[in-house]
């Protein structure tokens, strides 16, 4: 079960190396926020899930369970407080002005 959980916890890290690729990708704030909420989920809870394996069913799993819990709710919630507050401050949002005067 060791080798399962290594293995586990190594595609977590892989999944958050190409979330930090996904930030330099993309140029726009929502896209880099989108990139950043889906990835680091993804990335910590199968880590945390590696972890879990490793150590199986034990006082320590349980906590890690609840953590994972935790994340679920809100690392999304949290997410879309961001962008809602950014969406708000009308923070990288652009008028596109034709050249008839109109809007």
């Amino acid at each position: 079960m060791d080798v399962a959980g290594n293995i586990v916890i190594i595609i977590g890290i892989v999944f958050m190396a190409f979330g930090v690729f996904g930030l330099y990708k993309f140029k726009d704030f929502y896209l880099r926020l989108l990139v950043l909420a889906k990835i680091d989920t993804v990335g910590a809870i199968t880590f945390m899930i590696g972890i879990v394996m490793r150590h199986g069913l034990s006082f320590f799993s349980l906590k890690v369970f609840l953590i994972m819990i935790l994340f679920l709710i809100l690392n999304p919630l949290t997410a879309h407080i961001i962008a809602r507050a950014a969406y708000l401050s009308l923070e990288g949002i652009f008028e596109v002005h034709d050249d008839q005067g109109g809007k």
